[in-house]
């Protein structure tokens, strides 16, 4: 079950507070929201002060547990984005990773800034560190008898593929969008506005899409995806999915 971030914050927000100007009500009202036990809540209405360090016990306890709750549940989450960057980067095969590099090479790659080029040597590194961590995360999780994987030996694996997902999405964003007679693209104010347009039309268009998957309309969110400035792992990930960009990034 998913914990409430704000009875959590409020939790922590208490027990933070100095002890001798510590709102025993507040503390008490908060246990009665943990527990439902309206029993207690009565008994300690009565001497608050009596029951203080009672309070404080239990809430540190029950906050132990939801902070735990609530790692878990990003692990969890972090896990699934993982299990998505592996289908796309790390299937591929691991004796020639540069062929697949070839496929999203410029044409004109030779003739490009030094810096613009480097972002695309950077990225073959960045696949071979992802499959380094990957194969590392692997062995972490790969369960021995009476052995138990905790989500804090997962968490910097976890941490560490997403990152290097985000900066290989980076640099290829760079790379693709790179102009020779422009320069490297720098963002102005119609250039985010055009960005909140496209999103816009593609949060708008995609359930109907879904729906009704016409190529004319494919077409329409593949070009306003291609506006969007920096659009979130989430909505890239759905929209592969859905077959309006490419799964490929390479290609």
């Amino acid at each position: 079950m998913r914990q409430d971030p704000k009875l959590t914050k409020r939790i922590q927000n208490w027990l933070e507070s100095p002890k001798d100007s510590r709102n025993l009500d507040e503390g008490a009202m908060i246990l009665l929201k943990l527990t439902a036990n309206q029993l207690m809540y009565r008994k300690i209405m009565r001497d608050p002060q009596k029951y203080a360090n009672y309070i404080e016990q239990q809430l540190q306890r029950r906050l132990k547990a939801r902070v735990i709750a609530i790692t878990h549940e990003q692990v969890v989450e972090m896990e699934d984005k993982v299990a998505r960057i592996e289908s796309v980067h790390l299937t591929l095969p691991e004796n020639d990773p540069e062929n697949e590099f070839r496929k999203g090479k410029r044409l004109d790659h030779d003739s490009l800034p030094e810096e613009i080029k480097q972002l695309y040597v950077d990225n073959l590194y960045i696949v071979q560190r992802m499959r380094g961590v990957h194969a590392e995360l692997r062995v972490v999780t790969r369960m021995e008898p009476g052995k138990v994987c905790l989500d804090s030996d997962k968490y910097p694996f976890l941490k560490e593929l997403i990152e290097l997902d985000t900066q290989l999405h980076d640099n290829w964003k760079r790379y693709d969008d790179y102009d020779p007679e422009k320069g490297e693209v720098v963002e102005t104010e119609d250039m985010r506005q055009e960005s909140k347009k496209a999103l816009a039309f593609i949060n708008f268009n995609k359930k109907k899409y879904a729906l009704d998957p016409t190529e004319e309309l494919r077409d329409k969110l593949y070009e306003s995806y291609k506006k969007v400035l920096h659009p979130t792992e989430k909505l890239r990930q759905e929209l592969i999915d859905m077959d309006i960009i490419p799964h490929n990034p390479y290609m």
